[in-house]
């Protein structure tokens, strides 16, 4: 696999680093999860369990090893410190300045080792008047601007169904990562890794800030292209209470759609973009849409070259003929379902461990390990 002989030590907790630790683990890395005690990372506490541990643990920390540290103690902190002269990856997630107080922050780690790439992620980064403050995905989202741009119906923030912000700076992270340890076979140095969430949430921001970037105001979410601005790229309710989302709003798919349905001469409103002279054009479809079953308009747009999507449920979308296809829902010997890893290598694919690790399991191999 393609990050077989990297070592990563992984004091990370929740989602942002495990994400991205995990997904070094799926392809071949040794992640060794450095746990605080008595309780450990406190995902394993989140959310249903199943087996011994909770699917969100499992989740995050398939195919990694469990040890237990006390930072606050010296010893522990010294055999932290040997794990470092061993590692190439080391992620945390504290708030900014608790590391360097534990005795484990860039600088002591790269005392032991100058070639460790040393990644921190935290809500506001190392800088900043905000870096001392705690925050979670949703205050980020919300400071960012993102939130003031998903809207509901009725015109009110709505909270997504997913923590973008986590996500996306894990990945961010990721790819810092192995930026760095790509350039390291050149300088033959490590180097350390600042990942902000807030930062990453603005950063994708781009496709929405014309308005603001260009003429200093807010967009109106319900006219601009992505967020409620084009009939052709909404979500609409069909006859049996289920949704349609039209996806595409090209001028060719327009065109399809609307002579398929006798409306070509809706066509034009559509060439002019985005904007509230397209409310005919969604209205028409609104009243359409509810006149058949979802499953129908399935059918029925399936056989049209346009972007649409039927609004599944999470247990449908697991059971999704192409999710299938593509083996991303696999089961482990327990028969417990997990998703694969979404990298795609022709070569060295990953051969993901799904296994999670119970809490300190693997103390007597790691500090074998350093004694080798």
């Amino acid at each position: 696999m393609k990050l077989a002989g990297i070592r990563v030590l992984d004091l990370s907790v929740f989602l942002p680093g495990p994400y991205l630790t995990r997904t070094l683990a799926d392809h071949g890395a040794e992640v060794i999860k450095v746990e605080a005690p008595p309780d450990g990372d406190p995902g394993r506490h989140i959310g249903l369990s199943q087996d011994s541990s909770t699917v969100f643990f499992r989740n995050l920390n398939r195919g990694k090893k469990s040890i237990v540290l006390n930072l606050k103690d010296a010893t522990d902190q010294a055999i932290l410190l040997d794990l470092c002269a061993t590692a190439d990856i080391f992620v945390e997630s504290f708030r900014p300045g608790v590391a360097e107080r534990l005795g484990i922050g860039y600088e002591a780690v790269r005392a032991r080792n100058s070639r460790i790439i040393y990644c921190s992620i935290t809500a506001f980064g190392q800088s900043g008047p905000y870096r001392d403050r705690a925050a979670h995905d949703l205050a980020v989202e919300a400071l960012s601007g993102v939130l003031s741009v998903t809207l509901g119906r009725d015109g009110q923030p709505a909270i997504p169904g997913i923590p973008v912000s986590d996500y996306l700076s894990a990945i961010l992270g990721l790819g810092g990562v192995l930026m760095a340890l790509h350039r390291r076979h050149t300088t033959g140095e490590g180097d350390y890794v600042d990942i902000s969430m807030h930062d990453a949430m603005a950063s994708a921001c781009a496709n929405i800030l014309g308005p603001t970037l260009a003429e200093d105001r807010q967009p109106v979410a319900r006219h601009e292209r992505t967020t409620g601005g084009s009939a052709l790229y909404q979500i609409y309710e069909t006859g049996d209470g289920r949704h349609i989302c039209l996806a595409g709003q090209e001028l060719k798919f327009a065109r399809t759609l609307l002579e398929a349905l006798g409306r070509g001469d809706l066509i034009a409103l559509c060439a002019r973009g985005p904007g509230p002279h397209q409310h005919p054009v969604e209205s028409f479809l609104r009243e359409t849409f509810l006149q058949r079953t979802r499953d129908d308009w399935v059918e029925w747009l399936g056989k049209l070259d346009v972007c649409f999507g039927s609004l599944k449920t999470l247990p449908e979308a697991l059971r999704d003929e192409q999710l299938l296809a593509r083996g991303m829902v696999q089961k482990d010997a327990l028969g417990r379902r997990h998703l694969a890893s979404p990298i795609r290598f022709s070569a060295e694919p990953a051969q993901i461990d799904y296994r999670e690790p119970d809490l300190d399991a693997n103390r007597a191999e790691i500090l074998k390990s350093l004694r080798m």
